[in-house]
């Protein structure tokens, strides 16, 4: 039994059993043939079926509620409730400065004033919302979610609120019950604001079906070409646009790690089956990952943590290690009034990460060398695995693509129309032989024995120029922002981490926002307009849409 880390410990990832991962993730590809994966429409979910979701998979969890997830607002925050974080809301809600309803009115007249130009919801849910806030107040604190109001992205399932993951599919479809990390979220009292514009059936950046582009990166409302990230756009719009404290997203090909990255934003894609997928709508089994947008580390940590830990309703969140505790991984520490790493961490860097003159590369070396002037933080070159192109390209990468359309062969014999723009992936996923599924397969195994023989055994977390190996072999990922291009765009980066090693990941992040001021900027609020319908209609118009050839190039 791998002992879960105190303070004085090691984190998790030093203690881990490397080869217990790897037949892990070995026993999920065969368990990805066994007819695992149920969509809503097949499982009969959209008539009163019961909830699969036990009492302890929802329960509160006291571990939250702990010192080190409360800060007070800072000074020039104090006047905005949309400004706080997390933790500052939290404190402000604990110390009954502000009520949970006055918090979600202000997130309300932001929704009301800004979400014609941003777009970054399906669904507002205003009433349930202030119905919810009103409640608490007359219930027993919850911890540092008490009436936080979050985005939740658009396939996760909310009980009695439509789930359709942008997608004709699922046009229809109510869910009777939460998705198991929503329902973990509201049992430790947080409120659903909304649900939020995504990729259609999770593919690309937001849009409908048809392929219209929907929802802008927050930063540049008024140009819809720049890239806000990948499916989990609207929930990054709206977190970073302050519609919302903090949001869910899911990761499959970087809908986690690149909205954050684009929105200046921090975001952890936790380890394979450390969140229970149960209730959110697939995409590929092996390779779903939900997890957190959240404004900084303590956030992340406070949103992961209690999405986090086993659920009977998904055999790929049990018989793991224990959720450590992430908050106070994501705490800065000091010692003597010297910033310190929790832990001795040695950072690889991969080749070529911050060469060039370009304003990422210079970015990156800022990175680099700011955290090179932490106490007990190491840079270490680590070199690429061996065969790193041809294992993580697009060959093997593609392998992914009949795990997606397995599921979904009733509906792409029926009617090929209700997958809108991204049919071509999932005919593709539908062509390729089994031939080809086995041998990515064991490619996936290959690169994932390589990745923690030959970089691990070297450094405990790894700089990423891109999700996709990580997401690949089901390893943890955190996003967070590092800078600004001179037209005002977020650079963020991604670090890579062991199995199960959120906490680690956490800390490093938390080290670096102790010594920069990156995450605490938000984006100017859009131009004001004419009303409301008017700027509706306008900007739906001139947003563009992705062509099938489009969706092809950029889906997960």
């Amino acid at each position: 039994m791998t002992p879960t880390p105190t303070e004085e410990q090691q984190p998790l990832d030093r203690v881990l059993d490397r080869r217990a991962f790897l037949a892990r993730t070995a026993a999920l590809a065969a368990t990805a043939t066994a007819g695992a994966v149920v969509l809503p429409g097949l499982a009969g979910a959209a008539t009163a079926a019961p909830s699969p979701i036990s009492a302890p998979a929802a329960k509160y969890n006291p571990e939250l509620d702990r010192g080190a997830a409360y800060n007070k607002p800072r000074e020039s925050a104090m006047g905005d409730p949309t400004e706080w974080t997390i933790s500052e809301a939290a404190w402000m809600i604990r110390h009954n400065k502000i009520a949970p309803v006055e918090l979600l009115q202000a997130y309300l007249d932001r929704i009301a004033a800004y979400e014609p130009t941003y777009q970054a919801f399906n669904i507002v849910l205003a009433e349930q919302a202030t119905k919810a806030a009103r409640q608490l107040a007359n219930r027993p604190y919850r911890g540092p979610l008490h009436g936080i109001p979050l985005a939740i992205k658009d396939n996760y399932y909310t009980d009695g609120v439509p789930t359709t993951a942008n997608s004709y599919l699922f046009q229809d479809f109510v869910p009777p019950y939460d998705a198991t990390s929503v329902a973990k979220l509201i049992a430790q009292g947080a409120i659903v604001l909304g649900k939020t514009q995504m990729g259609p059936l999770a593919t690309t950046r937001a849009t409908r079906p048809n392929g219209e582009v929907t929802t802008v990166n927050a930063w540049t409302p008024t140009n819809p070409s720049t890239n806000p990230g990948g499916s989990s756009t609207g929930t990054a719009t709206a977190v970073a646009g302050r519609m919302a404290t903090s949001g869910t997203g899911t990761q499959t090909g970087g809908s986690i790690t690149s909205p954050s990255n684009a929105q200046n934003l921090t975001g952890v894609k936790p380890t394979m089956g450390r969140v229970s997928l149960a209730g959110i709508i697939p995409l590929t089994y092996t390779r779903d990952h939900p997890g957190p947008l959240a404004r900084d580390a303590k956030d992340a940590a406070i949103m992961l943590m209690a999405m986090a830990g086993p659920d009977p309703a998904d055999p790929r969140s049990q018989g793991l290690p224990p959720v450590p505790n992430l908050i106070n991984a994501a705490t800065p520490r000091y010692d003597g009034g010297s910033l310190r790493m929790r832990w001795k961490t040695r950072i690889g860097v991969l080749p070529g990460f911050a060469d060039g003159s370009s304003e990422t590369a210079a970015a990156r070396q800022a990175f680099l060398a700011a955290m090179a002037d932490i106490a007990e933080c190491t840079l270490v070159e680590v070199p690429f695995p061996d065969e790193w192109s041809l294992l993580t390209g697009g060959s093997f990468n593609n392998v992914r693509l009949p795990e997606r359309s397995e599921p979904f062969m009733p509906y792409l014999r029926s009617d090929l129309r209700g997958f809108g723009v991204s049919v071509t992936s999932w005919l593709s996923g539908a062509l390729l032989g089994a031939n080809g599924w086995v041998t990515g397969q064991r490619a996936k195994l290959l690169l994932l024995e390589r990745i923690l023989d030959q970089i691990f055994s070297e450094c405990d977390v790894v700089v990423q120029t891109s999700p996709v190996p990580f997401d690949i072999v089901g390893l943890p990922e955190i996003a967070f922002p590092i800078g600004f291009t001179a037209a005002g765009v977020p650079i963020g980066t991604i670090l890579g981490g062991q199995p199960y090693a959120e906490d680690r990941l956490l800390s490093v992040a938390a080290a670096y926002q102790a010594v920069t001021d990156w995450h605490w900027q938000r984006p100017p609020n859009p131009p004001d307009a004419a009303p409301a319908a008017a700027r509706t209609t306008a900007a739906t118009a001139s947003r563009g849409r992705l062509t099938a050839e489009d969706v092809v190039e950029l889906t997960q």
